[in-house]
């Protein structure tokens, strides 16, 4: 890893952690900033990129592994999650990190949402949520409002309530639990920081505008207030909290305490004996 001199400190600079691919979302796509504060998260921890992985599924934010110069994996619509923990139990030793959006998270990927969060692998969720479809030119998503008409496959509004992330990370059990807004970097930096050194299952929700098809969240920026309370380990009094929060408050919700999921992995055969079996 390239290193360099910042007052008489030693170690990675964000820039060190950003391939040679050029980002190529929307003007204005709150997504440049969470790859921002992804950097700084890396540079910060000083993460060895040779033991850093990063895995996405489908959508505008999972394009952040091309993005980024860690390993990285780009799977399939809703996968990320059962590769991840695949990296994650094989190799307990590496950092591994998700990325994706509320489409792709919460529903065709919804089913191993739901046990990533209770299963409770050492492993950090970053969900970028737009509340839209946006690869796929603006449909409802999981996160969308009910009363949201400007998708031509729904000019009346989904008629159905939303998802609530944070809620839902909780009510499943993952064991850290956190909500930053793109426009700070610096804080989604923070975030990352915190979940990926807390042990077990880290989810990090992060409103991140969509200007395109969502204009209108241009105004979050004015929307956004600190969550205003501290940390909890406690997932009844993080659950509590959230049910009075209107969805826009930013911080740590939780701070769990569970034990990280981690089965016995030492190797019962040797490589050289894997390939023999593999012989004609």
């Amino acid at each position: 890893m390239d290193t360099h001199l910042t007052d008489d400190v030693v170690g990675p600079l964000p820039g060190d952690y950003k391939s040679d691919v050029k980002p190529i979302w929307c003007p204005g796509c709150g997504d440049y900033s969470v790859l921002a504060g992804i950097t700084r998260a890396m540079a910060t921890m000083g993460l060895e990129r040779k033991d850093t992985v990063v895995v996405s599924g489908i959508g505008c934010s999972s394009r952040i592994p091309a993005y980024t110069s860690v390993y990285g994996y780009h799977t399939v619509h809703g996968r990320s999650l059962a590769v991840a923990s695949g990296v994650k139990l094989a190799r307990p030793e590496l950092n591994v990190l998700i990325f994706g959006g509320d489409g792709d998270g919460f529903s065709i990927g919804g089913n191993h949402f739901l046990h990533a969060c209770r299963r409770n692998v050492d492993m950090t969720y970053i969900v970028m949520d737009n509340q839209v479809y946006g690869m796929t030119k603006g449909q409802a998503s999981p996160t969308t409002e009910a009363d949201w008409c400007e998708s031509k496959l729904t000019p009346e509004g989904p008629g159905v309530n939303p998802i609530q992330p944070v809620a839902l990370a909780l009510a499943c059990g993952a064991n850290f639990v956190a909500r930053g807004f793109s426009n700070n970097p610096n804080e989604v930096a923070r975030l990352i920081v915190e979940g990926v050194r807390h042990p077990g299952f880290s989810v990090i929700h992060i409103l991140s505008p969509c200007v395109t098809f969502r204009p209108e969240q241009r105004g979050w920026k004015s929307t956004v207030h600190p969550y205003g309370r501290e940390p909890t380990d406690d997932p009844n009094e993080a659950m509590r909290a959230v049910l009075e929060d209107d969805g826009f408050g930013l911080g740590i919700f939780l701070a769990g305490n569970r034990r990280p999921f981690q089965p016995e992995s030492a190797a019962t055969r040797s490589i050289a004996q894997i390939e023999e079996g593999f012989a004609v």
